[in-house]
Order: structure tokens, then sequence, then C-alpha cells
């Protein structure tokens, strides 16, 4: 039997209570102290696992002698902060959520703690490792002989309720091309493995939270929008985001395409927004274009039940976590989204943000 590794957690709203339930899953490991403000969330956080310590701030937490590492799902504009606080106190391997940051300020802080950081640092990007677009990435070159255009597709629901309601504003979000679209910027630098050079978008807010106010103020937070960027080696990718479109079948739809074929991936929203009367929900799918004429093979691409319903990510939370425990217990060598990673994909929403309000191309050499 292997030592079992103790997780350390900070937050404890939907995407910490996620993460309890995966690292649930994992053989040898458990969350052995939350730290989360909010008694609501807290109590949320204890019925997962009532053997987790419930502690009242981070000096606390990292006080815990027996933690082997830590994950950050606080709200996005505190994740800068709490690094620092581990960079100071005791660096232990971290997970840390998506974005990384929410300010081009935070790039400076950022830099400091890493230029010094002992420890592996993993950015949280489930995207790369949700079934169907893992086989996507995996297959991408064979199939295409190079991706030369890659177009992702999101349409889903609304953002959620949260915690004070911070998912409501860019100053707490960074803007929706960061806190939502940073999974995708980073599925563009991985899947085409070269560097973004220029950004052009479009969006606003259309639709949702126009009737909402908090403290008289109203959310200022993009419901809708293109992207479109341009990458060093000539490849280029765009992705269309609609969040008032939940009665899609499938939530992500993305594509890669090459001189030799395409290749696809669709991917269902979380099971527990279907609709009971439709049925089981969709099984994500894999299908395969190759020119020619041959016409299309179309593979389904199920998840274990279990491990789907411990997250609204179709899987990806727990074999993200798997790969982060073997970092962790020191049998892989290195986290596979690195700090650069997130930096980069953070960079590029920005990039986006930047491009719809002033409307105009922003080059990635302003930013970077």
């Amino acid at each position: 039997m292997a030592e079992i590794i103790h997780y350390g957690l900070i937050g404890c709203g939907m995407m910490g209570q996620e993460h309890m339930r995966n690292i649930a899953l994992l053989p040898d490991a458990k969350v052995s102290a939350i730290y989360e403000p909010d008694a609501k969330m807290s109590a949320l956080g204890a019925a997962i696992d009532p053997s987790a310590k419930l502690v009242g701030g981070m000096t606390e937490l990292l006080a815990i002698n027996e933690l082997n590492c830590v994950v950050i799902a606080s709200p996005n504009y505190l994740h800068v902060e709490q690094l620092e606080q581990l960079a100071a106190q005791r660096p232990l391997p971290v997970l840390v959520e998506k974005p990384l940051f929410t300010t081009l300020e935070d790039t400076a802080r950022l830099e400091t703690i890493m230029a010094n950081y002992p420890a592996p640092v993993w950015v949280a990007m489930e995207y790369r490792y949700m079934p169907p677009i893992a086989a996507l990435l995996e297959q991408a070159d064979i199939v295409t002989g190079g991706i030369r255009m890659l177009t992702i597709r999101e349409h889903r629901f609304p953002f959620l309720e949260k915690v004070g309601d911070w998912n409501r504003f860019n100053r707490y979000t960074g803007g929706t091309f960061v806190e939502k679209c940073c999974h995708f910027f980073d599925l563009m630098r991985f899947a085409l493995q070269s560097e973004p050079v220029r950004v052009m978008a479009s969006g606003g807010q259309d639709v949702n939270h126009l009737g909402e106010a908090y403290a008289g103020e109203v959310p200022d937070i993009m419901d809708n929008g293109y992207a479109i960027v341009e990458f060093a080696n000539g490849s280029r990718a765009m992705l269309e985001l609609c969040m008032f479109a939940e009665g899609s079948m499938y939530q992500e739809e993305i594509s890669a395409v090459g001189p030799n074929g395409k290749i696809e991936a669709m991917v269902p929203g979380p099971v527990r927004f279907w609709p009971d009367h439709l049925g089981a929900p969709p099984t994500p799918k894999l299908i395969v274009s190759p020119r020619g004429g041959s016409g299309p093979e179309i593979h389904d691409v199920p998840v274990d039940p279990d491990i789907l319903e411990a997250g609204d990510h179709n899987g990806s939370t727990f074999y993200q976590h798997q790969r982060f425990l073997e970092v962790v217990r020191k049998t892989r060598a290195h986290p596979e989204v690195t700090y650069d990673d997130g930096r980069m994909a953070v960079l590029m929403g920005k990039a986006a943000q930047i491009s719809i309000a002033e409307g105009r191309v922003v080059g990635m050499d302003e930013l970077v």
C-alpha cells in the first residue's frame, strides 16, 4: 500500500467540491484540510468528507504537518495572493485553478514567486484531459497531416451563482475571455505547438445578467464572442463562445483540419443539466474525416460513470489529478501544465479583451 497523500484545499465552492469528489476516487489520497471562509460552502465540503479538518485561514492550513500538497480553488482574484503566501510560508506542490491571474499587473508578482518556488506548480487546465479532446490531441497530427485550422466552439449555460457574486464582474474574474476561455487558448497553443502572434476578437454582453444588480452595480461580464488567433507557424485558430445556448446537444465542438483530413471532438455538457425526459445524455464522440471521399469515421468515447458523476467536466478533473498525484509522488518528473502555459493562456485572453474594448488587432508582443 502506497503512502497516503494529504491534500490541503483552499476554496470549497463548486470547483473545490469537484476536486474533493475526484480526489476521493484516487487510491491513497485524501483532502485532509479545508480553508473556506463561507460557512455554507464549508459545510458542503465537510459533508463530502467529514474527516477533513476545517481551518480558519491559510496560515493554519499550511501549519498542518501531514499535508503533501495544496489545491487552490478560490475566486480568481485571490490566486496570486495565495501563491505568495504559499511561497513565503510553506512552498508545497500546488495545483492552482485557472485563470492563474486576472490583471496584467500580476505578472511581475508571479515572476517573483516562480523565480524561487522550489516545488511543482501545476495550472489546472481540465479541458486537455476530457477523453474526446485528449483523443483528438493524440491523433490530430496523424489525421490532419499538421493542423492548419483549429476551431473551438462552446455553446453552454450562463455563469452560475457564486459566493459574493464575484463572477459577475470583470475586475474579479479578469473578463470572460480570461475566466471562461483561458482553457481554450491553452488548447490552441498545445494543439498547434506554436506561440500566438496576433489576436482579433469581437464580443459583448447581450443576454445574460442584464436585469441583475449587486450593491446597485450591474454585471459587466460578456456572454458571447469570437476570437481569431494567428500563430507563429502560420496556423490559425478560432474560438466561438455563447453562454445562452444551454439547450445544445454538445457543449464543446472542436475541429482540427490539415492537408490530409479533419478530426473533431464532441463533448456534452454536465450530466446534471441534461433534461431527464430526453433519456440518457449524449455520448462524447470523436469524428475522423480523411480526405478522398471515404467518409467520416464516428467513434464513441464513453467516460466511466463514477468519474463522470464526480464533476461537471466530462471526467477531466479526475484524469488531471491522476497526473498531478504522480508529480507529488515524484513518479512523474514535471507538471504537464506549467506556469508558462497558465501565463500565456491568460495573456491570450487579455489580448482578446483588449481587442474587443479597443476595436483592433492586438499583437501578443504588446503583452508578453
